[in-house]
């Protein structure tokens, strides 16, 4: 079954994944199992998408119970269970409404249109523009890819979206000298994912807040991979006391289902009337039912604690390796989403951890990345942080 299944992707689907052998054929909290059985212990979640972990019995309920009523009736009919996780997300965030979608790049894509649509709205037809920030990861449309600040993923599909314009990190005077009459709004991660764990710094964002509200400027959030509990909060903004007017959620939003969500302010989302943005499929309701599921386990449950002890356990034994190894020259983290930077590329590091059981990845060449769900116990980041060891020694000898 499995060669099978590896010889059907490997000849039909396009090659644009790198993936890993042996198959996984089943998967039940933070373990995965080959068709040996052999077990693997998950510190990617997904890429930040299971959160509660693989099979967790309440969001696969609340699936089975969705399916056993309706799977789609189309958004020109009013389903419960969005108005339930809509009513979740608004009652435990900044925003007013949600509009949902099918995954992160199509909410990012909502969050461009919206910023503009406002813009002309409210009689600046003249603003377009975005600042996003260098190294920023936004999706692969042709829209989010020009949105993000890394010209390799812009490489083969130019002309870029005019439009954006990118600025360095936490540099809040190379964000303010980009500003001109256009700019429109500005985006980014408060914690960037995809190119190494980095980490707005809470001045940076108190003073971009501020220049927003002078300039008339709205203020995007990114937290597709950093909300849903991730960083130890239900969104990262809340470690900062820095609100956005709009906000992208996705990965986490339902522990493994495609969902996607925009989330603005009431003044904000007036903006989209009927007839200025939709999705066929967005809001699916089995996907829904299960955000609903996971955002009440997640609250009900305080998996946002276990989050913050789980992740400073981790990063404590994680400094316990920096400490030994010369090579390893930062440990950066929030909650669950942790990076840790090599001075050399950690590809081979993370082939090995996979061959002793273990699911990494690697963020921008040298930063090993950790996601693990919120079910991790520290047993399995005891035996990871024995593994690294174990490697890392074989590096030094």
């Amino acid at each position: 079954m499995t060669s099978d299944m590896i010889k059907n992707t490997d000849k039909y689907i396009m090659e644009t994944y790198k993936r890993f052998t042996p198959a996984f054929i089943k998967a039940s909290g933070a373990k995965l199992y080959d068709e040996n059985n052999k077990e693997y212990t998950d510190f990617l979640a997904g890429i930040a998408v299971c959160n509660l972990g693989h099979s967790h019995p309440k969001v696969n309920q609340a699936i089975k119970d969705q399916v056993d009523k309706y799977l789609h009736f189309s958004n020109l009919f009013y389903m419960e269970p969005q108005g339930e996780l809509a009513s979740l997300l608004i009652n435990n965030s900044f925003a007013d409404r949600v509009f949902f979608a099918n995954s992160g790049a199509e909410a990012n894509e909502g969050a461009i249109k919206l910023a503009r649509k406002y813009a002309k709205d409210n009689g600046t037809p003249e603003k377009y523009e975005i600042i996003t920030m260098v190294d920023s990861f936004h999706g692969r449309t042709l829209a989010t890819i020009s949105a993000t600040g890394q010209d390799k993923v812009k490489v083969g599909f130019e002309p870029n979206m005019p439009g954006f314009k990118y600025v360095e990190l936490n540099n809040i005077n190379a964000l303010i000298a980009s500003v001109t009459d256009h700019t429109c709004a500005v985006m980014l991660e408060p914690l960037q994912g995809e190119t190494g764990v980095n980490i707005c710094n809470t001045k940076f964002l108190k003073e971009l807040r501020a220049f927003c509200d002078t300039h008339d400027l709205l203020l995007i959030f990114d937290e597709i991979q950093t909300g849903i509990g991730r960083t130890g909060k239900m969104f990262a903004y809340e470690h900062y006391g820095v609100e956005p007017d709009i906000m992208t959620l996705a990965k986490g939003l339902a522990n493994g289902l495609p969902l996607g969500a925009l989330l603005s302010k009431e003044e904000i989302a007036k903006s989209f009337v009927p007839g200025t943005h939709g999705s066929t499929f967005g809001g699916n309701p089995v996907s829904c039912a299960a955000g609903v599921a996971t955002i009440k386990t997640i609250l009900e449950e305080d998996y946002l604690k276990k989050c913050c002890d789980l992740g400073d356990y981790f990063v404590e034994k994680l400094n316990g390796l920096k400490g030994k190894y010369s090579f390893v020259k930062e440990i950066r983290a929030k909650g669950l989403m942790i990076g840790m930077e090599l001075d050399f590329p950690g590809a081979d590091i993370v082939k090995k951890c996979f061959d002793k059981g273990f699911i990494i990845n690697c963020a921008k060449e040298k930063t090993l990345r950790f996601l693990p769900p919120f079910v991790i116990k520290t047993d399995d980041i005891d035996a990871l942080i024995s593994t690294l060891d174990e490697i890392f020694a074989g590096i030094n000898s």
